[in-house]
């Protein structure tokens, strides 16, 4: 091996693989070590050391002294071990690389293009030669993906795992939505708006709790966009996923008015907050109630996961005739109430499109 050709095969790795030269330098000199000590059948006590300049190869023996081998020697060595272990450098190099490149994204939007499927997971290619995986769990179920297909997704996990990096992606998670309105709404990017909670059930709807910073500014109205061209371009990636966006407030009765659109006309005096269970019980009109608790309970689900607190909706009929039955009922008689909507119950698994 000679010099010119130890310059010329480091500076070739570097531009095809982006590695660091003197974290190849240090990988080629250790391969080299690794194998000179076991063509010499010693364990420790010579060491390769590589000049960086001149591409020169030299053994340096424990008591210090400096020899420059045969380079037919050197050649004997290379082809026997060296190649597997600088092959293996090389790669977990690669690998920190990658891993600290992608580490600092978590949470974070990403481009990509999906490269294959296997079976319900799909292997998207992002920048470069960079590959990560969208899991079923991952995955929005109405979603259907085909190769070739580019969108965009939220880098979820990334993790080590041997001589690889494992790069975990999501379109499903709530933060997704979150960061697609950041792309996409200025205010919010420069922090006169902020996206205060977001609840979501993946290729269906979302309610997104924005809260203005300046009081100049109008949340919901550049959430919209001119003519719905801004939350036009979220739903378009969500695949038409509904968005109803919703003004944060501070008061749990004005939040909770918000958040049980597109049901309205809901008094402030019909909201009626138990702050012992962390419940809330809610008074609509009959032609309202569809509306508030939305299909198979979806609206009112998403709701309460804005609130943080499980929300009951009857009408004042039901709640009267309620009242009549248990004031009927023998003296220590159990009488059974309609079970309210908790921030934490799961969707009904067999999703429908809402009214």
């Amino acid at each position: 091996m000679r010099k010119d050709d130890v310059l010329r095969m480091i500076d070739a790795i570097h531009r095809e693989r982006g590695v660091d030269r003197d974290i190849l330098f240090l990988a080629l000199e250790e391969a080299l070590s690794t194998a000179t000590r076991k063509r010499m059948d010693v364990e420790e006590g010579i060491e390769v050391r590589i000049d960086r300049r001149s591409g020169e190869i030299s053994l340096v023996a424990v008591d210090g002294s400096v020899q420059v081998p045969d380079s037919v020697d050197l050649g004997r060595i290379a082809a026997q071990t060296t190649k597997q272990v600088f092959m293996q450098k090389i790669r977990e190099a690669e690998r920190d690389k990658t891993h600290a490149q992608f580490a600092s994204k978590v949470g974070t939007i990403v481009s990509g293009q999906v490269h294959k499927l296997e079976g319900p997971n799909g292997i998207i290619q992002l920048t470069g030669r960079i590959e990560a995986l969208l899991p079923r769990s991952e995955r929005v179920q109405s979603e259907r993906l085909h190769v070739g297909d580019r969108l965009r997704v939220l880098i979820k996990e990334v993790r080590k795992e041997g001589s690889r990096v494992v790069i975990i992606l999501s379109r499903k998670d709530d933060e997704f939505v979150k960061k697609l309105f950041e792309v996409e709404i200025p205010e919010i990017a420069e922090g006169l708006i902020r996206v205060m909670r977001v609840a979501r059930d993946p290729g269906y709807r979302s309610k997104v709790a924005v809260y203005s910073m300046d009081e100049r500014v109008d949340c919901i109205g550049a959430c919209l966009g001119v003519r719905g061209t801004r939350i036009r371009n979220v739903t378009d990636e969500l695949g038409q996923e509904k968005i109803d966006i919703i003004e944060w407030s501070d008061s749990l009765e004005e939040l909770v008015q918000n958040a049980l659109k597109p049901a309205k006309d809901i008094p402030i005096e019909h909201i009626f907050p138990d702050e012992e269970n962390q419940s809330v019980f809610v008074l609509v009109s009959e032609d309202q109630k569809p509306l508030a608790i939305g299909m198979g309970g979806r609206n009112v689900r998403l709701a309460a996961r804005i609130v943080g607190w499980s929300i009951e909706i009857k009408t004042p009929a039901e709640y009267e005739a309620e009242l009549l039955a248990a004031e009927e009922q023998p003296s220590g008689a159990a009488f059974e109430t309609t079970p309210g909507f908790g921030p934490d119950e799961a969707l009904p698994a067999n999703n429908e499109e809402e009214v």
